[in-house]
């Protein structure tokens, strides 16, 4: 008995674990730079050649096959005259004017004007300066056209999403049906919605628009199927038990009592289209974002601050105006009748006169100085704290990175294959030992498997340094109410920035380099980690805190043996939210550096003979989200099923 009961207390687990880490070292000493599927930037595989064959072929038959005559070129045509009007409306020349039907006065009054109907007077304001401070900026046109395309995907993606989430809301079938599809679409980058849509859209404003609204319409489903779902189901029954027909119930109890939480639907579907716009500048989108681009690509970091300024500010203002809309207000007549005037008269004489019309920012212009002000802090950085940055740089590099990317890149593929399906089989059972052995022979597929170990080093690197911060600042959160409310605004703002945003600080401190773009996902990722293990924390039960306390166990002794393993599904929640966030946030620092699977994506946007090969990159990425994904998913469910029992 006493031998049985000692075996039960030896965790099995984390030895297993460690010797298969151990073996893995054995073996890489022996096997280095054995079997590690290497290739060549400018090196194609056979699948590379193919799909540039494909490519061709699509683009020599695109005004010929019926497929895309009346299909694809059809869905193209209708989506640019779309966003072709909204742009003429408020951003781009139009209708053989040398400006937009409605200037800039007249915008900044509608946009004033919608935020006090919807928001009240303070998000008004807020919005009448951050429209201005865009055209202050000398980005007004730029600005603009990311506004339009936005508005655009985001029209679309309502339209279709809305009622998708209420079908899915109403039908149990629908949900189970749509559950992993939306499950699958946001674990994909933003990246790597672009590539393929170019193929059968071309790139410019119509392939933009068309990956936004696909990358923002799962919010809309998800949120909408969840509003509804969440109505009381006494409610329901009430209605129905008066005689309500299914519209009725619907349109009279349904839809008003989900009103705030499908505005907030609406509200995540704006966020992640004005990220996902800016990205699309790699396919040729106008606005904030291409001014983004070529600023980082040239390591112009004065412009491409000013234009990140500019988005940030833009995404503000949106999320601002879209969350206050949660709350039902009431606005005097007076305030909405003059109010409604006050912005006819704006709008006409933005229509009318070319100095309402056209922003003045030759006369009043703060953009050069943000860019000569943040071109003089960057070098004043570089100059005056190499020894800080430089040392935090190769200290990351050559004590995280580069081991792990050894490990990974230059392990014989069969002995990384080998080792994930085993830790897979520990963590999920044989389910999540299947799914990885197939993502892992999809890898092979794409003949990236090097790339794709680079990518999953730095990942891996970057999510670590996530569960850090979060579990630091997480635990502080969930302990004090006071930390609680200081930090979450500082996360909710972060969470609000586009991905591209993060780029343009880190490379003003340390250059190009992967270790950039870890950073930047680090920063890109910590809120929504830190905000999931607060929760987390601040949910495990009062009592089990204070018997604790009263066993005379200490601070650091509560955290560490009560609150946290209490609340380890919040934790491998973060995991597996972190590990998705800094996937496509390490993508994106293909720009500044990142290499890899990131640079393959970005180098088949702008060299055609490597289309093949970034769209192979682009597939890879997603394996590796969805393995990733996967992976921690099935651990939060095993210590969720732990912790019931």
């Amino acid at each position: 008995m006493v031998a049985v009961a000692a075996s039960r207390q030896i965790p099995r687990k984390p030895l297993l674990v460690g010797g298969i880490v151990l073996a893995w070292l054995v073996l890489w000493l022996v096997l280095r730079d054995v079997g590690t599927l290497p290739l060549d930037a400018s090196q194609l595989t056979p699948l590379h050649r193919w799909i540039n064959e494909v490519n061709d072929a699509v683009g020599a038959s695109r005004n010929t096959n019926p497929v895309f005559l009346y299909f694809f070129n059809e869905i193209r045509l209708v989506i640019d005259e779309f966003v072709t009007l909204i742009q003429a409306l408020i951003a781009q020349p139009s209708f053989g004017r040398p400006v937009p039907v409605i200037g800039w006065l007249g915008v900044v009054a509608i946009a004033g004007f919608v935020s006090l109907v919807v928001a009240g007077w303070r998000v008004a304001l807020l919005a009448l300066a951050g429209f201005t401070f865009l055209g202050l900026q000398g980005l007004w046109q730029e600005s603009m056209d990311t506004l339009s395309l936005t508005l655009a995907a985001v029209a679309i993606a309502l339209l279709f999403g809305v009622p998708l989430g209420i079908w899915a809301g109403l039908s149990d079938r629908v949900h189970r049906v749509l559950t992993p599809v939306l499950d699958f679409m946001q674990t994909m980058p933003t990246f790597v919605y672009l590539a393929p849509l170019t193929l059968f859209f071309l790139i410019g404003p119509a392939s933009a628009t068309i990956a936004t609204l696909i990358y923002a319409a799962p919010p809309a489903i998800r949120i909408t199927a969840h509003a509804i779902r969440s109505v009381p189901r006494d409610t329901v029954e009430a209605s129905e038990s008066l005689g309500a027909t299914g519209k009725q119930t619907l349109v009279k109890v349904l839809l008003p009592s989900s009103r705030k939480t499908i505005v907030l639907g609406v509200n995540q579907t704006i966020m992640a289209a004005l990220s996902m716009v800016t990205i699309a500048a790699l396919i040729d989108a106008p606005g904030l974002g291409k001014t983004v681009v070529k600023a980082l690509q040239t390591l112009d970091v004065g412009t491409a601050f000013n234009a990140g300024l500019a988005i940030v500010v833009l995404a503000i203002v949106l999320d601002r105006v879209t969350t206050a809309a949660t709350e039902r207000r009431s606005l005097p007549r007076w305030a909405l009748f003059g109010g409604l005037g006050v912005t006819g008269v704006a709008v006409y004489l933005s229509h009318t006169y070319l100095w309402a019309a056209e922003f003045p920012s030759d006369e009043v212009e703060v953009g050069s100085s943000i860019r000569q002000g943040a071109t003089a802090a960057t070098e004043w950085v570089q100059d005056s704290l190499p020894v800080i940055t430089g040392g935090v740089k190769d200290f990351v590099t050559w004590a995280l990175i580069n081991p792990l990317q050894a490990l990974l890149a230059e392990s014989p593929w069969f002995l990384v294959a080998l080792v994930v399906v085993a830790l897979s089989f520990l963590v999920g059972g044989v389910r999540s030992a299947v799914v990885s052995a197939v993502c892992l022979g999809l890898l092979i597929a794409t003949g990236l498997w090097q790339d794709a170990m680079v990518t999953l080093a730095s990942t891996l690197v970057a999510t670590v340094i996530v569960m850090l911060v979060g579990i630091v600042v997480g635990t502080w959160m969930g302990r004090s109410t006071r930390a609680d409310r200081v930090i979450r605004p500082i996360l909710d703002a972060g969470q609000v920035m586009p991905a591209f945003v993060y780029l343009v600080p880190f490379l003003a401190l340390f250059s190009a380099s992967r270790f950039t773009a870890i950073v930047a996902a680090v920063v890109f990722a910590a809120p929504v980690a830190t905000k999931i293990i607060a929760d987390g924390v601040r949910s495990v039960p009062p009592a089990s805190v204070e018997a604790s306390t009263a066993l005379g166990a200490s601070t650091w002794q509560t955290i560490v043996k009560v609150q946290l393993p209490m609340a380890r599904g919040a934790l491998t929640l973060a995991a597996n939210q972190g590990l998705i966030y800094v996937l496509s946030m390490v993508v994106v620092g293909g720009l500044v550096g990142a290499g890899a699977l990131g640079y393959d994506v970005v180098a088949g946007f702008s060299q055609g003979q490597l289309y093949g090969k970034g769209l192979a990159a682009g597939a890879a990425i997603v394996v590796l989200g969805v393995m990733l994904d996967r992976l921690t998913q099935a651990a939060a469910r095993r210590w969720t099923n732990q912790e019931v029992r």
